[in-house]
């Protein structure tokens, strides 16, 4: 079954749909190679779809012992290269809420857990994963 469906709308920008759901996410090029920058560009959702994917394996891990880990916030930055140009490095900083509760372990479990997410094990491992946990 197709994941999605993307059409080029023109100045450097596509829509893309999901198909079970029909979620839409549009995208630009950025500034720094001839767009807007005004929508995510196709790199940023890479390195977004890394935080997005540890953030929700570790809801698992929390869902599953019970833990409310609700509130975390992950920042994301991409660094990029050239020659060619590609991402070259993803910076990922989670921000816990004040009052979480977990302890030692349960902090060392959601950790552990973030880092086996499926989008962490695709990315080429030249691609440097900076990861942080604030608790």
């Amino acid at each position: 079954m197709k994941t999605s469906e993307i059409v080029y709308t023109g100045s450097l920008r596509t829509t893309a749909t999901h198909l079970q759901s029909g979620t839409v996410i549009e995208t630009d090029a950025p500034v720094d190679n001839n767009g807007l920058g005004e929508r995510f560009s196709p790199t940023d959702l890479v390195a977004t779809a890394l935080g997005s994917c540890m953030l929700t394996i570790m809801g698992i891990k929390a869902r599953d012992a019970q833990w409310n880990i609700e509130g975390t916030k992950v920042s994301i930055q991409k660094i990029m290269g050239t020659d060619p140009r590609r991402i070259t490095g993803i910076d990922v900083t989670f921000d816990f809420p004040a009052g979480h509760g977990l302890d030692e372990k349960a902090r060392t479990i959601l950790e552990r857990a973030a880092h086996t997410c499926p989008v962490a094990y695709s990315i080429h491992p030249d691609i440097k994963q900076n990861i942080v946990f604030n608790w």
